[in-house]
This record gives structure tokens, C-alpha cells and sequence, in this order.
């Protein structure tokens, strides 16, 4: 972060006196206003809500440009890693700032596989909750509770315990998702195998069974591999900020990721592929591919209340990078799986169809999104709907981590406390009851 030439002046009509905020630069992006000042020299604050115009913390680890559609970690842009690396090559570069080399790769791509055990009390934890669950309440719980078994990498103000706590999470992350899964349809828990990639270990994790070898299909392999790799950072979003604001009070790691994971539950949020899966069975329901130019009228209408999910993003104002790639997977996987046909993916096609040429959609930049192909995608492969976000919470486990060990490194963190524009009662005092 270096001073910019050019400094803000703050004036005010009543007759205050003017401020001078500093300008600070990034190495790309937009400039920031210092405003750290503003408070102790003039008794206001400022007022942003949803955070839209704030940057709550320098960060050299994921960068958006979203009217370009540019998403770059560490500088690589997202298309070649997704093309060129795999997800633990994805997992090094987050981590420690560039790709790994050879030896780099290999040595770091055994310490995650051996890591992928859990502790076996897990099991037993595990049957406390319903059979019936919402996998992401079964994870929020799993995550918060491997503080309860990994005592010696817990001290979050201590890199070696923060290492540690990083390997372990990301390696045991795919077992937990896995685990919660088995639970909820009352099949035996899969351990893992180190000599299978992480993806395909996740995949005989999932749909393996004692009974019979589980031979892994490489195009899923593929596909599940760069799920991962798009979903591992997205920059300062919801549940990243959720992680750093509560990593901010010196938790340890592992409570600090089960608050991302219940910040990315939200349907707004990492439940969004979740209810775009939900919104095209609806459709399915109530006539198919036949009702689909009747839907996309009702989305028009403002005054309807039906929302078009999987179109659109917040901070992409143009095509979602991450969304081409996956459009790519989804493709291969519906050819794969000799799925081309199923209704519900072609009633997709068709919503894709008319999102891409009508109008109404493509002036609004309403482009289809990550989560409208990776829903696809997820349930081609076999995994129902309500694990998609746990899906999400694996992948995004390495971006929460690497923005983690950023704010405890940064010599400038404190713990986060937002400040507020009161409008509640101003100071009264208590009647007697009698005259209340």
C-alpha cells in the first residue's frame, strides 16, 4: 500500500473545517481514501451499508475486476489455473503466494492427502444429530468441533499451530462433507485413500460402498477438480469477511472456518446453486421446457415476486469468468454421462438459451452465473442438492484460510468493530410503574 500524490478533501457546508484524507494505491484496482482520522478530527463517521464503497483490509491474494470479468489469484488469471493446475496446486499458490515447483508440489500434495483421516470420534459425534439434517448444520458443527480434537493447532497468533490447522482442514475437509453425506443416507463411511488425487478421493468418499471397488471416472474427476479451483477465493465476499472479522478476536482457526461455513449457507450467498437447482424443479413441475418463455415473462414483471436464480452477480457487471469454464464442464459431464437429454438439463439449456439472447437480459448483464453450471454439474455427478453449499464450503476452506493467516501477518489488524448510525430512542428515564 503506497500514498498517491493526490489527497481528498472533505468540506462541509455549515462551515466545519475542510479535511485532508490520505490517498492510497494498490498495484491494481481502484485507489482507497484513508479515513481512519476522520472519526477522532471531526466526531462523524461514515455510512455504507452492505460495505460497497468500503475496503476493509489491504490483500495481495485474489483481485476482481468485475466489468472486465477478470478474477485473478495471486495474479494468475483464474482461466489458466483452471486450465493448466489442479485444485492443490490451486491450495499452494493461495497459501504461500506463487505455484509450487516440482518438488514443491509433490511434497505438498502428500501432506495434504495424509492428512485427509479424521480423528474416529468424529463418527460418534456425528450421530447426535438427525439422520435428517441440513448437511451445512451437520458441517458447522463438524468444523467448530475439530478444535475439540486437534488441541496442539489452535492458537491462532501462532504461524506453525496456523500452518498445521491449514493442511488439516483442507485435507479433512473432503472426508466431512463426505461423512455428513453417508450419515443422511445411513451408508457406511469411506475411508480415504492417499494413492487417489483429492478430487477422486472425494468421489469414492461419496459413492463408494464396502461391497465393491469404486472405479473413479475421470471426467468427473476433472470436473470436480475445477469446481474446486473456482470456488477457492472470491476476494472480500460475505463469508471471507465473516472469517477475518472473527479470526479478528483471536479465535482459533478451526471456529473461525465454521463461521464462514454458516455465513455460507445463506441462499444469497454460497446457497445459490442450491436455489437455482430448486427454481428449475419448480419450473419441471409446472410444465417443463414448455413453461419456460412464460417464467422468464413472470421475471420481467417486477410486480410477480419470481426471481431468476443462477443469472447475474453482484460484482461481475460483465460475463462471469468462472462461469465460461464451467459452461465448458458442464458440457463434458452431460456428454459423459449421456445426460444431453434429461429434462431438467435441457429445461437449463433453454433458460441459458434465452438469457443469452433476449434482450431484457443481456442489456441487464444477466448472464448466466458460476452457480447456474455448477449446480448442473453437481447434480449430473450424483450429489443432491442440499450438499451443493457443502461443496462450496470445501472448495472456498483454502481462500478462507490464506485471507486469515493475511489479516493476523498484516502489523496493521485489529479486532473489527463497525461503528453505527443510531436511530433508535435517545437517553429517557424509567417512569415509576404506576405511571407507566
Amino acid at each position: 500500500m503506497k500514498l498517491v500524490d493526490n489527497k481528498a478533501t472533505l468540506s462541509f457546508s455549515n462551515g466545519s473545517p475542510s479535511m485532508e484524507l490520505p490517498v492510497y494505491g494498490g498495484s491494481i484496482g481502484p485507489d482507497v481514501i484513508d479515513i481512519r482520522k476522520l472519526y477522532g478530527q471531526t466526531g462523524l463517521f461514515t455510512y455504507d451499508p452492505g460495505f460497497l464503497s468500503t475496503a476493509s483490509c489491504q490483500s495481495a491474494i485474489t483481485y476482481i475486476d468485475g466489468d472486465k470479468g477478470e478474477l485473478l489469484y495471486r495474479g494468475y488469471p483464474i482461466e489458466q489455473l483452471a486450465t493448466q493446475c489442479d485444485y492443490l496446486d490451486t491450495c499452494y499458490l493461495l497459501l504461500n503466494g506463487d505455484l509450487p515447483g516440482a518438488q514443491e508440489r509433490q511434497d505438498f500434495h502428500k501432506l495434504v492427502i495424509n492428512h485427509t483421516m479424521v480423528h474416529e470420534q468424529m463418527q460418534f459425534f456425528l450421530r447426535g444429530f438427525r439422520r435428517d439434517a441440513h448437511p451445512m448444520a451437520v458441517l458447522t458443527g463438524l468444523i467448530g468441533a475439530l478444535s475439540a480434537f486437534y488441541h496442539d493447532s489452535t492458537d491462532i497468533n501462532n504461524p506453525e499451530h496456523r500452518k498445521v490447522a491449514a493442511i488439516r482442514l483442507i485435507g479433512k475437509m473432503p472426508t466431512l462433507v463426505a461423512m455428513a453425506y453417508k450419515y443422511g443416507v445411513g451408508q457406511p463411511y469411506m475411508y480415504p485413500r492417499n494413492d487417489l488425487s483429492y478430487a477422486g478421493n472425494f468421489l469414492r468418499m461419496m459413492f463408494g460402498t464396502p461391497c465393491e471397488e469404486y472405479v473413479v471416472n475421470p471426467v468427473l474427476e476433472r470436473a470436480l477438480d475445477r469446481i474446486f479451483i473456482l470456488h477457492a477465493d472470491h476476494e472480500q465476499n460475505a463469508s471471507t469477511s465473516t472469517v477475518r472479522l472473527c479470526g479478528s478476536s483471536g479465535t482459533n482457526p478451526f471456529a473461525a472456518i465454521a463461521a464462514g461455513v454458516a455465513c455460507l449457507w445463506g441462499p444469497a450467498h454460497g446457497g445459490a446453486n442450491e436455489a437455482c437447482l430448486n427454481m428449475l424443479e419448480d419450473i419441471q413441475r409446472n410444465g417443463g421446457v414448455a413453461k419456460v418463455g412464460e417464467f422468464m415473462e413472470k421475471v420481467k414483471d417486477k410486480n410477480s415476486g419470481v426471481k431468476l436464480m443462477g443469472f447475474g452477480h453482484r460484482v461481475y457487471k460483465n460475463y462471469d469468468p468462472r462461469a465460461k469454464l464451467m459452461q465448458e464442464t458442464c458440457n463434458e459431464v452431460l456428454g459423459e454421462l449421456g445426460l444431453e437429454n434429461d429434462p431438467l438439463f435441457k429445461l437449463a439449456k433453454e433458460l441459458e438459451k434465452i438469457a443469452l439472447e433476449d434482450n431484457y437480459f443481456v442489456s441487464r448483464k444477466l448472464y448466466p452465473n458460476v452457480d447456474f453450471y455448477s449446480g448442473i454439474v453437481q447434480r449430473a455427478i450424483g450429489i443432491p442438492v442440499n450438499l451443493f453449499t457443502g461443496i462450496f464450503a470445501l472448495a472456498r476452506t483454502v481462500g478462507w484460510i490464506a485471507q486469515l493467516n493475511e489479516m493476523i501477518s498484516d502489523p496493521e489488524y485489529k479486532i473489527g468493530r463497525p461503528r453505527q448510525l443510531f436511530t433508535g430512542a435517545s437517553r429517557r428515564d424509567v417512569q415509576p410503574l404506576a405511571q407507566r
